[in-house]
C-alpha cells in the first residue's frame, strides 16, 4: 500500500496588523509659533489634528497662526473657542468640543491623543500607530482611585470631591481658601453621583474611538459635567473617572512622558536633555522649553525602515528627573542657598560631610594640634571659634573657601562660617573647642550626624592651674568656664543628640592617654599610635591640691572627675627667736 505524499508545508499566512489612524486633539494657550510647529509634524506623520486655541489669544497672533497651517488639510480649528483657565471645568470643555469634531470630520479615525502646544514627539508617529495596533482596544491613561493618590500636590486628594470649587485657584485665591474654610466648617459635602467612582491621573491620555465615543455620548452626560464643573481641576479627574465606566481594557499609564516638581508645575526639557529624551524611547514629552532649538531640530527621530514598536523606558529618564527635582527642593548637603534661609531641622543635611572637633586635648598637650595633623588625613584647625581670631591651620588669615579669620565676619553666621567651611574643602575638617570659645554652635553641631565629638571634661582646669593670676581670679574664671562646660554637656546628653560624642572626664584620661589617643587616631582612619607616641604633656601633679584649694574657696568641681585626695600640706612652725647673745 503506497504511503499517501505530504502536501508541502505552506508557510503560515502573516495576519495584517489592523490599520490605526492617529488623531490628536491640541490644547493650545501660548507660544503660538511653536504650537504650530507642533501641530505640522502631527500631521506629516498622518494623524488628524484638531486645535483648541484659548480665547484669550489676540486675534492678529490668531491670523498668524492659521496662516501657518492653512496649507495642512487635515488640521481642524475648534470654532467655539473658551476662556480656558487652569483649575476650572473649561479645559474640559475644550478638550470634548476638540474630540468631537475630531471624530465627526474623521469617520476612520481610531485613536485620539490628547496634546499640548509644547508636547514633542520624540518619535516618528509611525512607532506610535504601530504600537497602539498590537492591542487597538486598549486605552492608554492613568487612572487611580483618589483615595489611594498620594502625589497630589495641595492636600486636596477626595476633598476635590466633595467640596464645590467655583473660584479660580489662581486669580481668585483669597476666595478659594475661604469657600474651602467655610465648608469645612459646616461639613457642606457634595454628593457623588450614583455609580462614579472618582479616580485621579495625568491630563494627557491616549483612548481608542470607541471609549472616547461612550464618554462623549453618555446618557447621563450633562448630570456629570454638572458635577464636574465644580471639580478641582477637574481635567486631571473627568476622563479618568469616566474611562471606568466604558473601557473595556485600560492600561493605567500615559504615553506622554510628563514630570512633575514638588510645587505641582511641570518639569520644562531643554537642550542639555535631548541624550536623556532619547534614550527614554518616549513616544511625547512635556513641557519643552519654546527655544530649545536642538531638541526642536533633533525630535521627532526620521521613521526606520520597519516601524519600531519598542517599549518606552521611562524609568531611567523618571530617575534623573526626580534626582534633579529633589536637588532643587533641598539643595545640596550643607548648601545654603540664598534663596531660602535654613529653618532649624529643615535643611537637608547641616553639613556637607564628616567632621571632628576636639575639646581639652590642647589644654593637656600643648603641641597636640601640629601632634594629630601628622597621624590623620585632615586638616587640623586650632580654635575656629576663639574669641580673638578663627584659627585656621598654619594661622593663615585665609582659610578655605576664602573664609576669613576676623571674628567679626565669622560671628556674623557662625553656622554658614562652618557649612561653608567643611563643604570647601575635600579633606576632614578637625578643630579644636574649649568651653572658653564660643558656644552658639553647640545644638547645631550635636545635632549633625556628621558631627564626631571627642571632649575631655575639666580639662581646661590644667592652663588656668599654672597661671599666675590671683587666686581669687582663678576661681572666678573656673565658676564660670565650669557652668559653660555644664551647659554643653547638658545639651550633649539630650535625646536629640544626633553626633557621635566620645566624652572622658579629666581623671579618667590621665590614667590612660596612649590608650584613648590610640583609639582617637584609629576612628580617624589611620592605625594605633603605640603608647610611646604621645605628645609631651603639661604638668598635672598639683591637680589634686589645686582643685581642693578651689573647694576650700567654696567652688565644687564637677567635670574632673575623681582625684585622690590630697594629704594636708605639713604645717611648719616659725622658728623661734634667737635669744641675745647676753642672754
Amino acid at each position: 500500500m503506497a504511503l499517501p505524499i505530504p502536501s508541502p508545508v505552506q508557510p503560515p499566512t502573516a495576519v495584517p496588523a489592523p490599520e490605526v489612524r492617529l488623531g490628536v486633539v491640541m490644547l493650545c494657550h501660548e507660544k503660538m509659533p511653536v504650537a504650530a510647529r507642533m501641530a505640522r509634524r502631527w500631521h506629516q506623520g498622518g494623524a488628524a489634528v484638531a486645535i483648541h486655541t484659548d480665547r484669550k489669544i489676540g486675534p492678529q497672533i490668531m491670523a498668524e497662526f492659521r496662516a501657518h497651517l492653512v496649507d495642512l488639510p487635515n488640521i481642524h480649528h475648534v470654532e467655539h473657542r473658551r476662556d480656558c483657565e487652569w483649575g476650572m471645568f473649561s479645559l474640559v470643555e475644550a478638550t470634548l468640543d476638540a474630540a468631537a469634531q475630531l471624530l465627526a470630520l474623521h469617520p476612520d479615525v481610531t485613536h485620539v491623543l490628547l496634546a499640548s502646544g509644547s508636547c514633542l514627539p520624540l518619535r516618528p508617529i509611525a512607532d506610535l500607530r504601530a504600537y497602539l495596533a498590537l492591542d487597538p482596544r486598549r486605552d492608554y491613561i492613568e487612572s487611580v482611585t483618589a483615595h489611594d493618590v498620594g502625589w497630589t500636590v495641595g492636600g486636596l486628594n477626595e476633598e476635590r470631591f466633595t467640596l464645590r470649587f467655583p473660584f479660580s485657584w489662581r486669580k481668585r485665591r483669597w476666595l478659594f481658601d475661604r469657600f474651602v474654610d467655610l465648608q469645612r466648617r459646616y461639613k457642606l459635602h457634595r454628593h457623588i453621583p450614583d455609580g462614579l467612582v472618582p479616580h485621579l491621573g495625568s491630563q494627557w491620555w491616549c483612548l481608542t474611538r470607541r471609549t472616547l465615543e461612550a464618554i462623549l455620548n453618555d446618557p447621563r452626560r450633562d448630570e456629570i459635567d454638572h458635577y464636574f464643573r465644580y471639580v478641582w481641576v477637574p481635567d486631571e479627574s473627568y476622563f479618568q473617572t469616566l474611562v471606568r465606566r466604558h473601557s473595556t481594557t485600560i492600561e493605567s499609564r500615559s504615553l506622554t512622558l510628563s514630570k512633575f516638581d514638588s510645587q505641582g508645575k511641570p518639569y520644562t526639557f531643554y537642550d542639555d536633555h535631548l541624550q536623556m529624551l532619547e534614550d527614554s524611547g518616549c513616544f511625547v514629552a512635556r513641557k519643552i522649553w519654546p527655544r530649545a532649538r536642538a531638541l526642536l531640530s533633533h525630535f521627532p527621530r526620521p521613521v526606520g525602515e520597519v516601524p519600531s514598536t519598542a517599549e518606552p523606558q521611562p524609568a531611567h529618564i523618571d530617575r534623573l528627573i526626580n534626582r534633579a527635582v529633589a536637588r532643587r527642593d533641598l539643595g545640596r548637603p550643607g548648601l545654603y542657598m540664598q534663596s531660602r534661609f535654613p529653618r532649624k531641622d529643615k535643611e537637608n543635611g547641616k553639613t556637607a560631610a564628616a567632621y571632628a572637633l576636639f575639646q581639652g586635648f590642647n589644654d593637656i598637650f600643648p603641641d597636640f594640634e601640629d601632634w594629630l595633623a601628622e597621624r590623620v588625613d585632615a586638616d587640623v584647625h586650632g580654635h575656629l571659634f576663639g574669641r580673638e581670631a578663627a584659627e585656621f591651620a598654619g594661622r593663615t588669615e585665609i582659610g578655605p573657601g576664602g573664609l576669613s579669620w576676623q571674628p567679626a565676619l565669622r560671628d556674623h553666621d557662625p553656622q554658614g562660617f562652618l557649612a561653608s567651611l567643611i563643604r570647601m574643602s575635600r579633606r576632614r575638617q578637625v578643630f579644636m573647642q574649649s568651653p572658653r570659645d564660643h558656644q552658639t554652635l553647640d545644638w547645631f553641631m550635636a545635632t549633625d550626624p556628621n558631627c564626631s565629638m571627642y571632649i575631655i571634661t575639666g580639662a581646661w582646669m590644667i592652663p588656668l592651674m599654672g597661671s599666675e593670676m590671683p587666686f581669687d581670679d582663678v576661681r572666678r574664671i573656673a565658676a564660670h568656664l565650669q557652668r559653660r562646660e555644664s551647659h554643653q554637656i547638658e545639651v550633649l546628653r539630650s535625646v536629640w543628640t544626633k553626633a557621635r560624642v566620645r566624652r572622658w572626664d579629666l581623671a579618667d584620661f590621665l590614667a590612660r592617654p596612649g590608650a584613648i589617643l590610640d583609639t582617637v587616631v584609629a576612628e580617624l582612619g589611620r592605625g594605633p599610635v603605640g603608647t610611646d607616641d604621645i605628645p609631651a604633656m603639661r604638668p598635672v601633679d598639683g591637680m589634686p591640691h589645686f582643685l581642693q584649694a578651689l573647694r576650700n574657696a567654696g567652688l565644687q568641681p564637677q567635670l574632673t572627675g575623681d582625684f585622690p585626695t590630697p594629704a594636708p600640706k605639713p604645717r611648719i612652725p616659725k622658728s623661734p627667736p634667737e635669744a641675745p647673745a647676753d642672754a
